[in-house]
């Protein structure tokens, strides 16, 4: 099933229940948000969950574009990707969250033809603080799906420590991605592909780490789509379904590259190109940062092998395909031109560093203390400050 056709179905479903189709927010957060980014379709969505009336009413449907960084170190596996869309449904004081789940198991049995016998679920089971999820315990015995009850995996966001805000117990849905029949649990074997997260929200968490009931119940859900694609188009990773078609045949024919670094070439310049056509532009902090970051760890990995490697041969059909899918305006030779603005600042960083790496205290092997003095004081990358070195 095409991402496209995948989008519309779940939409239309959801719709056919009495959801209204929100339009997704950019990356960027409302100003004075705390945040850098748009982590999850939630995130536009707090003060709604907090008791404020939403103007479509209290079951709300959408597709939110995200960035998260949290997962820099994991880009590159079979599931992780730096900007990704979150396909979300909500409600706001409404229906529970056993009715949320009973959807969700009927859209990926019926709607999407699923074998019920590759599905498996995790529910909370209490920390002494909250009692078990015996609502969704119940829900999936009903249904025949096995579930596993864990404390904090199923509790959100991010367990029992997690950031002030609106949170609680959390039904996870996952997939059995491998060849054989399912086996195990998903804490146990990571065949278990983790696609659809059903929150119920019944707590707001202090700064205290105390937590206070909100003053009205909701259930909030995201479904990853291009981690659901993969799996449903028979694909080992997320980087092999369709969105990523043009880059799989384009960059190949640019840079030869083992598989990690494909990978993750593609996923930060898809992340840049995004970046961009929200608004952010390269800086030294904040979000701007995280653009630069993003677009120096491409450099690195593209000169680690070959230092005459550069972007300003990407090709305008990536670029443009990915503001296209994106729905986002902005020119394709604008970002080309701010990518190769940013990858010369970075050759004249590289520049200078070569002249640090030849003063006298550089000129014997470089211990542990070197390296993150020219890493943080100077911004040379690890990988490439060896081949900077004078002969």
């Amino acid at each position: 099933m095409h991402t496209d056709q995948l989008v519309s179905t779940f939409v239309e479903y959801y719709e056919e229940r009495g959801h209204r189709r929100i339009t997704g927010s950019t990356l960027l957060p409302p100003p004075g948000d705390s945040v850098l980014f748009t982590t999850s379709g939630m995130h536009p969505l707090t003060p709604y969950l907090e008791g404020r009336p939403h103007p479509l009413g209290k079951r709300l449907v959408n597709v939110q574009r995200c960035l998260r960084t949290t997962d820099l170190d994991e880009v590159g596996d079979a599931t992780h990707l730096t900007v990704f869309e979150m396909l979300g449904t909500w409600s706001l004081g409404d229906y529970e969250g056993p009715l949320s789940l009973n959807w969700g198991y009927g859209l990926l049995t019926e709607g999407l033809g699923i074998d019920p016998g590759r599905l498996h679920a995790t529910a909370f089971a209490g920390d002494g603080r909250t009692e078990p999820d015996s609502a969704s315990l119940g829900l999936w015995q009903g249904l025949g799906v096995p579930v596993e009850l864990t404390v904090e995996d199923n509790w959100w966001p991010n367990g029992s420590d997690g950031p002030v805000g609106p949170c609680g117990p959390n039904s996870e849905i996952f997939l059995w991605s491998g060849d054989g029949p399912p086996r195990s649990t998903p804490t146990r074997d990571d065949r278990w592909v983790e696609v659809w997260n059903h929150v119920t929200m019944t707590h707001r968490r202090l700064d205290d780490g105390s937590l206070v009931p909100l003053p009205q119940r909701n259930v909030d859900t995201g479904l990853g789509l291009e981690r659901l694609a993969s799996l449903l188009q028979g694909k080992s990773s997320v980087f092999e379904c369709d969105v990523f078609e043009p880059w799989h045949r384009l960059v190949p024919a640019l840079w030869s590259l083992d598989e990690p670094s494909l990978r993750l070439v593609c996923d930060h310049l898809r992340s840049v190109i995004v970046l961009l056509g929200d608004g952010v532009r390269p800086a030294g902090t904040g979000q701007g940062y995280v653009l630069r970051r993003l677009l120096r760890r491409v450099l690195t990995v593209l000169r680690r092998e070959d230092p005459s490697r550069g972007i300003e041969d990407l090709p305008e059909e990536l670029v443009r395909h990915t503001l296209d899918h994106f729905r986002q305006g902005m020119r394709p030779d604008d970002v080309l031109r701010m990518l190769r603005e940013e990858e010369h600042r970075f050759g004249q960083l590289l520049e200078r560093g070569r002249g640090v790496l030849a003063k006298p205290r550089f000129r014997g092997p470089l211990t542990e203390e070197d390296f993150h003095y020219l890493h943080d004081t100077h911004g040379l990358p690890r990988e490439l400050i060896t081949s900077l070195r004078p002969e």
